[in-house]
């Protein structure tokens, strides 16, 4: 079984793409906290969603929101000058709001009920190759 679950906030904008298909994709990274005390810290973890999905984290998700991504781990082997390398990102199935957009620029804000967009069905085509930082 392939099943991650990952709540935390949104380290930069959705970065919205289209396929040579017309199929729409998005990438954003999502900042986990880990740990606790002077051991805390923050993940930082990619997240690709696909289709209709990725339009809507594209037109309503944005640095700062909240979010749970459930989805798939993805391990990607590619070449970058001459040299192996490995990237993994979460492949999103359903993503929940967790909060408002006014919660974000006013953090005293009620938060907003969840919004879940189930994409079990979608393809699961292999996110293109991008820059990778290390």
């Amino acid at each position: 079984m392939n099943k991650v679950i990952i709540v935390g906030r949104l380290t930069r904008d959705p970065d919205v793409r289209y396929t040579q298909t017309g199929k729409a994709v998005a990438s954003f990274s999502v900042a986990v906290d880990t740990g606790y005390g002077e051991n805390k810290r923050a993940d930082f973890i990619p997240v690709v969603v696909w289709d209709k999905l990725a339009e809507v984290c594209g037109n309503n998700l944005t640095k700062g929101r909240r979010v749970l991504v459930e989805g798939r781990l993805q391990i990607r082997d590619y070449e970058k000058d001459g040299q192996k390398r490995r990237a993994a990102d979460v492949v999103a199935q359903n993503i929940e709001f967790l909060d408002t957009k006014q919660a974000v620029s006013n953090p005293a804000a009620a938060p907003a009920k969840t919004a879940g967009y189930d994409t079990s069905s979608f393809g699961t085509e292999v996110f293109p190759e991008e820059e990778i930082p290390f």
